[in-house]
């Protein structure tokens, strides 16, 4: 089973793309080392207040994969809210 979850993220202080990519390579690298889980931006487009993050897993059990995303996608919005990103939507798909 594969669990995919997608994060869409509004960061409104970004003036530029670089601080675009200190926002989503942060909170990229927090998942990854907190959860063991694989991440990637998705969607690169020009906009410096947007971006789209996927996290991924796998695992034998659904409700274990279900739990681990919950867990991903309370530590993302904590994570966002400090460093002054907002999550405005999450879809969780299972494989």
């Amino acid at each position: 089973m594969i669990a995919y979850l997608t994060l869409d993220l509004s960061i409104e202080h970004a003036q530029s793309l670089k601080d675009k990519r200190q926002v989503v390579r942060s909170l990229k690298d927090r998942l990854r080392a907190h959860f063991n889980v694989a991440t990637a931006e998705l969607d690169a487009t020009g906009l410096w207040n947007r971006a789209t993050i996927g996290v991924v897993s796998i695992s034998d059990s659904r409700d274990y994969l279900d739990g681990l995303m919950k867990s991903v996608e309370r530590e993302a919005t904590r994570i966002g809210n400090n460093m002054g990103a907002e999550i405005t939507d999450t879809f969780l798909e299972f494989l």
